[in-house]
């Protein structure tokens, strides 16, 4: 404790230092409001959003139930209370998916679409500044410590009067943890509030903050480690830079083009190009000819006994949309699976980089735990994906049970028949609103507990390397 204190009193001194930790300081500070005080107005803004496109949606008038099959609707994804410390690939993947038949629709209006290119390169989040800056920041004040006491000759003095290799360097790690404890202080103070507010449940918050604890800690030990195994503070700052450069850097970067390389995931024009051809090999229903929907027109008219589908107690209109789009969204679900496939293959090549670098683990626990990873925004589209289906379905259903096949043939030319056509809008208004579930809190922790376990054995390691380098402190001196 004594060293700790000594160590302390030098960083409070040093105007470099004290500079240093108060920029990273307020940084943290700026990054924590900023961020709180944009997911504050985008969960105000998407659930106002939400609202009109629910009233957009039950206020239509009377009217025949394709007409509101292509009127639409919207799923929005209401912001997770924990992107605000990490926005994780929310700002790329976009909130909101328009939602109408026979189409499936990527998720929209996603920050890095919209604002300028700049976005591209991160959002300033308290996540990135405890990932890439702090870590840094520790190295700059930490490179000298041991070395430093080598250099000027006070190493030997410190043994001589008592103090072991492991007093030296845990009061040395004491010293700079505290250094990192002020740079996560409002981080802290975030995922806190966050949890007071009831946005952020007590384990996932948690979680999070072990693994940001852990991961500094790790950047302390290996500090100190690299300046006790150094002759001199210019070639253990020279050492630490690049390893630095290597795990925050190069690390991630490889990951990704590692991930890309290996698993090819095809393009949106690629995929539109494939599902038409697709779609195009199935069938037509609005040819009366096509083999497949010829089939089905006599498989129905034999279910029911009669020989015209003007016979059938059933609208056939009505019946050819519940097929239709029973096969268009299996064909939209069959792609949609194969890219999700293809994005999870890449994520499991960049954990692998885990092994070289502790901040890829670090980033995919802190984007798990905040609720801003590609599962849960997979889990989103196919949120989206089976409102979107039941509710064509349903409006399907309402044309081929309450719309009779002679008024729907005829309303083109027909006035009366229109109006026959058309159904009540009470039918639209009782339907209900799409709600995303939340991921419950034991399958969060169960999908962030491998990256947390990561963290610890890269600390676990790096405690282990110490406790070698303080003995050999201990042999040296003597």
């Amino acid at each position: 404790m004594a060293i700790a204190a000594n160590e302390v009193q030098r960083l409070v001194r040093s105007r470099v230092a004290l500079t240093g930790l108060l920029m990273v300081l307020l940084l943290t500070v700026a990054a924590a409001i900023a961020s709180s005080a944009y997911y504050r107005d985008q969960g105000a803004l998407r659930g106002r959003m939400e609202a009109q496109a629910n009233a957009d949606f039950t206020q239509q008038p009377d009217r025949h139930p394709h007409r509101v099959v292509h009127f639409g609707h919207f799923a929005m994804r209401p912001p997770s209370g924990l992107a605000a410390m990490d926005p994780g690939v929310e700002p790329f993947t976009g909130v909101m998916v328009y939602l109408e038949g026979h189409r499936q629709n990527s998720a929209n209006f996603g920050d890095a679409r919209q604002s300028s290119l700049l976005v591209r390169f991160g959002q300033l989040s308290p996540a990135f500044v405890l990932q890439a800056v702090a870590p840094l920041l520790l190295i700059f004040l930490g490179a000298g410590m041991v070395a430093r006491e080598r250099e000027r000759g006070t190493l030997r003095q410190m043994m001589l009067a008592g103090a072991s290799g492991g007093d030296l360097m845990i009061g040395k790690m004491l010293a700079l943890g505290a250094a990192a404890a002020v740079m996560a202080t409002p981080a802290v103070l975030l995922v806190g509030n966050l949890g007071l507010d009831g946005q952020v449940a007590a384990i996932t918050g948690g979680m999070m903050l072990m693994g940001y604890g852990a991961y500094l800690a790790f950047w302390v030990v290996l500090t100190v480690l690299v300046s006790a195994l150094t002759p001199s503070a210019r070639p253990a700052l020279v050492l630490l830079t690049a390893l630095w450069a290597l795990s925050v850097v190069v690390a991630p970067r490889v990951a990704a083009e590692a991930g890309a390389g290996l698993t090819q995931l095809a393009t949106r024009l690629e995929n539109d190009v494939a599902i038409q051809r697709d779609l195009r090999d199935m069938g037509d229903s609005h040819d009366p000819d096509d083999p497949y929907f010829d089939a089905f027109k006599r498989a129905t008219l034999k279910q029911y006994g009669v020989e015209r589908v003007e016979d059938l107690p059933v609208n056939y209109r009505g019946l050819l949309g519940i097929e239709g789009e029973r096969m268009t969204a299996s064909l939209f679900n069959r792609y949609a699976a194969q890219n999700f496939a293809a994005m999870a293959d890449q994520s499991r090549t960049m954990d692998l980089v885990a092994a070289i670098s502790p901040t890829v683990a670090l980033r995919r626990l802190s984007m798990t735990t905040a609720g801003t990873d590609l599962a849960t925004y997979r889990r989103f589209i196919d949120e989206a994906e089976r409102y979107r289906y039941e509710l064509v379905q349903r409006l399907n259903r309402i044309q081929a049970e309450n719309v009779s096949f002679k008024d729907d043939a005829a309303k083109s030319n027909d006035a009366a028949a229109e109006a026959r056509s058309r159904v009540s809008a009470d039918n639209w208004r009782a339907t209900p609103a799409f709600r995303f579930p939340q991921e419950s809190v034991g399958e969060t922790a169960a999908r962030a507990t491998p990256s947390l376990v990561v963290i610890l054995v890269w600390l676990a390691l790096a405690a282990g390397f110490a406790s070698l380098a303080a003995s050999r402190l201990q042999r040296v001196a003597r």
